[in-house]
Formats: structure tokens, C-alpha cells, sequence
């Protein structure tokens, strides 16, 4: 079929009208994703599209940001509109784009189920400290899931595509909690572990941890985690052929930048602004777009 956006062939069979809505709920969304994905061919990047709409739309009933008496409810009603695709149900235009992406990519169910799942742990009363096997099943929820199903899209060999979305997936989530430690200590959550909270005698009280003398360390220790994740993402990804780990190489190097100028900062004061450099940034992922690793 034609593409409604770039009037090319080889997009996903959907009406354009179907296409068109999709691709407005990743702009509403305010993000840079529609334009990292547009390096992809328009049947991948319509797949694409499709899948971070879905994750968007369940995200914002999590946040709160799409009203709901009851967002947990919202959540439950979405895994039986997942498992009504796998019957070949599709009511609205959401759904029946990802009725052909998984179609087209034979993405699994289990996978939308996990993202929300992941959703349904943040939606819930907030968390705080989990356990180290609770933060590593959240990981795995909210970003390893999405990448099993971004490579199956992607189209990178199997053998390596669900290793790479394993350890990419907790590289960026581990990242995105350290970034992110006082915005989600004024939510009232604390994604740090309870393990190390206890080796490095951080209170377990998101406020009072934001300034104990241990964090700093404690977050190092999480750093050289995520670290070691792309370190391990990046040996499998160079296994692959370029173009099926390109999204996945990009969206690591961004991630990377992140994770080195909050390792130059430090959790002395996790208040503090982060400085990434901007033009460092793009080089890196144009240097990554191109099969560069620095």
C-alpha cells in the first residue's frame, strides 16, 4: 500500500485516515521519536509509530495526564483490547494499525501485556525501594519490552534481537531513574534499590534520601550497571547486520551522553541542572547512525 505520509510504497495496509491518527498522537506527545524513526522504511516506521502510540496513550492513563476514575481499571481494560487483536478485533484506529504491525512483525502479546504491567507498578501507590529482583522486574516492563518488540520491527536476527532489547532496555531505565531521582522524589517515589539504600545508609524516605551523604555512591553503582548493559547491547549489536540495530545504536548513544554528563555532575546534589552538550550529543548519534561506537 502507499503511504498516507511520504505517498511511497510499502507502508502498513491501513487507511491513511488510521495512519494520520497515529502519527498525531506521537506529535501530541511532543517528542523527538517521529523524527529518529523517519531513518526507517515506511512499513517499519509505521510499525513503529504504532507501537510508542500505544505505549503514549497507556503512559498518559498512568500519569494521570488521560482522565480516569480509575486508571488501574483503564489499564485492566486495555489487556483485554490487547488479547481482542490477537483475535483479530480492532475498533478504533490505534488498534487497527497495531493489528497489522503485529501482522506484519508477529510481535507477541506478551510483550504489550509487560509494558503494561510495567504502566499498572506505576499507577498504583508509588514506589519506593524496591527490591533489587522488583526494580529489575520493572525494568524489564518499562523499556526491555518495548525493545522485543522495536526489534522484531527493526528486524534484527532473532538470535540477537531480544538480548539486545535486554540489556539496551535496562541500560536506558536505569539511566532515566538516575536522571530523574528528585522529579520522582516530589511524586513520592524512590526507584533506588533497597539493597544498596541499606550499603550505603540512604533513607528509604525519597526527601531525606535526596541528601544523605551516600547517594553519590550509591548511584555509581547503578551507573556502572547501565554502563556495563551497553557495553554488552553493543557487542550484540555488532553481531547484526547496520541497518536492523541502527534505531537501537542512536537511541543508545543518546542515552550514553545522558548517562556521562550525570556521572561528570554527580548525586552530590541531584537537584542540580544536567548539562548535555548538544552538538557532543549529535555527533555522537550521527557517529552511531553511521555504525560508529565511541
Amino acid at each position: 500500500m502507499v503511504s498516507a505520509r511520504h505517498n511511497t510504497p510499502q507502508g502498513l495496509s491501513c487507511a491513511p485516515s488510521d495512519l494520520r491518527e497515529v502519527e498525531e498522537i506521537v506529535t501530541r506527545s511532543g517528542t523527538s521519536f517521529g523524527r529518529g524513526m523517519k531513518i526507517l522504511p515506511p512499513m517499519r516506521r509505521d510499525g513503529m509509530f504504532a507501537v510508542y502510540a500505544f505505549c503514549r496513550v497507556v503512559d498518559d492513563i498512568a500519569d494521570g495526564d488521560i482522565p480516569h476514575d480509575d486508571p488501574a481499571a483503564a489499564l485492566e481494560e486495555w489487556k483485554g483490547r490487547i488479547a481482542a487483536l490477537y483475535e483479530g478485533q480492532a475498533d478504533t484506529a490505534l488498534e487497527r494499525v497495531l493489528l497489522e504491525a503485529i501482522k506484519q512483525f508477529d510481535l507477541k502479546q506478551e510483550d504489550f501485556i509487560a509494558i503494561i504491567d510495567g504502566m499498572q507498578m506505576d499507577c498504583g501507590e508509588p514506589i519506593v525501594a524496591p527490591d533489587e529482583a522488583t526494580l529489575d522486574l520493572y525494568c524489564d516492563r518499562a523499556a526491555s519490552a518495548v525493545g522485543r518488540l522495536s526489534v522484531r520491527i527493526f528486524g534484527t536476527p532473532e538470535e540477537y534481537g531480544d538480548k539486545i532489547a535486554y540489556h539496551l532496555g535496562r541500560a536506558l531505565q536505569l539511566t532515566n531513574i538516575l536522571r530523574d531521582i528528585a522529579e520522582d522524589a516530589a511524586r513520592g517515589r524512590l526507584y533506588l534499590p533497597a539493597e544498596l539504600l541499606r550499603r550505603y545508609s540512604v533513607p528509604a524516605d525519597p526527601a531525606e534520601a535526596l541528601y544523605a551523604v551516600g547517594l553519590d555512591g550509591l548511584c555509581r553503582i547503578l551507573a556502572g550497571r547501565a554502563k556495563d548493559h551497553f557495553r554488552r547491547a553493543a557487542a550484540l549489536m555488532k553481531r547484526c547486520p547496520a541497518a536492523t540495530v541502527r534505531p537501537a545504536r542512536i537511541m543508545a548513544a543518546s542515552y550514553k551522553v545522558t548517562l556521562a554528563a550525570l556521572c561528570r555532575r554527580g548525586w552530590r546534589n541531584p537537584e542540580a541542572p544536567l548539562r548535555v552538550c548538544s552538538i557532543r550529543k549529535a555527533v555522537t548519534m550521527a557517529l552511531a547512525a553511521a555504525g560508529v561506537t565511541l
